[in-house]
């Protein structure tokens, strides 16, 4: 039409808006746009299956317990007229009651916009990132990003972590705080177990609606920076808002720079807690009026850093075994019978003994799980080779698929406690001398299929290692060339 004012051609117009010549002269001469010529649908493009009987009766159980589903419905429905209805109609039936519960059903639950204070609070959260598929070394990364953002500015900082512990929650809320070098008035979460202790059920049937109570060791982190602490209601994840949504923006903002790096393998864990700490410092850049806002409202962190652990003692059992957070861990037996103190990490666990590390090693997540080395309990075993058939713990004395392999050899010729102790000989061995020098002659003896025994593996590992000493060419010194090069300079 505006083609038309122009010229008052219409096939230059028609092929302008490119459509059909007939098409624009009708158009032109109803003097309508084509979506003015839309009308309301008033057809079906096939025959309603539910009778006027049968919905009557539909909307009538609706009216009376709108929780029904439309599934369940269909089914009762069924089972009242059956042979009537098949199963592919009930995405028809789930439309019709879509409609009903808008036109007829009880009102929803609203939610409200709120304003938020410059300074006022940060929020914390934890989110997994399988999502992104980190490696270490290779190595597939399983962990998680413990989140602070402050809802006003939506400044934010995140930390690697690998469970939703206070540990982790004790690191990133202090490490945020440090970067920010300023403290808001509240800190919030939501219901997790690092923050809240888990109400039995029968106390959630007599208190619906209560608030889960605060875990002593977060009370105290609160304390230490001198916060006011607060959760969301039970199953109000909504009024966490800011850092759940937060949450898929950090990740979408990680994923492109991954993109942009080319790789999403790192030489460590540190080497990508940098490369999210830069990701974070670059999208904060972007947020500085607001930030300086919340910068000014809040005061100064005038206090320590806490220790990322928390430190439990523990009496080392006749298994030589401390049991912390429900795993198993095996200590040297000297230590039977003695208190040890054990320091928590969120990544690792340390035990102490008299101010003496003792064990350093990763820390097991999960229930009922164990790390045991055979170094810890290979001098007793070696004495009591009939325990090692039904140990508790038998497959960890295995550290490799090699020794594996080599005590199902064994077991061939010398069935039973003979080959046992023929295989413990041998993991003795290891554990006096080199684990990777008899894994490699155990290697060698499989490979050649020759005998294992312990005697053979022990002359081989301790065979001495005759080295020749490498011939080394005699250098000849040219000084010709200083000469030449101290000429020039003189010059």
């Amino acid at each position: 039409m505006e083609e038309m004012k122009k010229h008052g051609e219409v096939g230059r117009a028609a092929v302008k808006a490119d459509m059909d010549r007939k098409t624009a002269r009708k158009y032109i001469r109803e003097g309508k746009l084509p979506s003015e010529f839309a009308q309301p649908r008033t057809w079906r493009t096939r025959e309603n299956p539910f009778s006027p009987d049968d919905w009557t009766a539909i909307a009538a159980r609706l009216a009376e317990t709108p929780e029904l589903e439309a599934k369940t419905l269909f089914e009762w429905l069924s089972e009242r007229r059956p042979g009537v209805y098949a199963s592919g109609q009930l995405r028809t039936l789930q439309r019709h009651v879509k409609r009903w519960r808008a036109a007829h059903g009880p009102d929803k639950e609203v939610f409200f916009a709120q304003r938020h204070r410059a300074g006022e609070a940060a929020q914390t959260d934890f989110t997994s990132t399988g999502e992104l598929g980190v490696t270490i070394a290779g190595q597939l990364f399983v962990h998680m990003l413990c989140v602070v953002v402050l809802p006003y500015s939506n400044w934010q900082w995140a930390t690697v972590c690998l469970s939703e512990s206070i540990m982790a929650m004790r690191r990133g809320v202090q490490a945020a705080l440090f970067q920010l070098g300023r403290v808001p008035m509240f800190h919030q979460t939501d219901n997790s177990t690092a923050a809240t202790h888990r109400i039995p059920k029968a106390e959630r049937e007599q208190l619906p609606g209560e608030k889960r109570p605060f875990n002593a060791d977060y009370l105290a982190l609160m304390r230490h920076f001198g916060m006011t602490p607060r959760t969301t209601a039970i199953g109000k994840k909504e009024q966490n808002g800011d850092v759940e949504s937060s949450n898929g923006a950090l990740k979408r903002r990680l994923e492109q720079a991954l993109l942009l790096r080319g790789s999403r393998d790192f030489a460590d864990v540190d080497a990508w807690q940098d490369f999210v700490h830069d990701v974070l410092r670059k999208a904060n850049a972007t947020r500085g009026a607001r930030v300086r806002e919340e910068l000014d409202a809040m005061r100064a962190v005038r206090t320590e850093r806490l220790a990322e652990f928390v430190e439990t003692d523990f009496v080392v059992s006749a298994w030589s075994t401390v049991r912390v957070k429900h795993c198993a861990y095996s200590v040297p037996s000297r230590l039977i019978g003695e208190t040890v103190s054990v320091r928590i990490y969120d990544a690792r666990v340390e035990v102490y003994f008299t101010d003496v590390c003792e064990l350093r090693c990763e820390r097991l997540l999960g229930h009922g799980l164990h790390r045991i080395d055979y170094r810890h309990v290979i001098w007793s075993l070696i004495r009591k080779p009939a325990a090692f058939a039904r140990y508790v713990y038998r497959e960890e004395l295995f550290p490799s698929l090699v020794f594996r392999r080599a005590y199902d050899a064994i077991q061939t010729p010398h069935h039973g406690t003979p080959g046992d102790l023929e295989y413990l000989r041998i993991l003795h061995l290891a554990a006096s001398t080199l684990e990777s020098d008899v894994e490699a002659v155990l290697a060698r003896l499989l490979a050649d299929e020759a005998e294992i025994t312990s005697d053979a593996v022990k002359s081989l590992v301790l065979q001495p290692v005759h080295a020749e000493a490498p011939v080394l060419a005699t250098l000849d010194v040219d000084l010709a060339s200083y000469d030449a090069l101290l000429a020039e300079v003189g010059t």
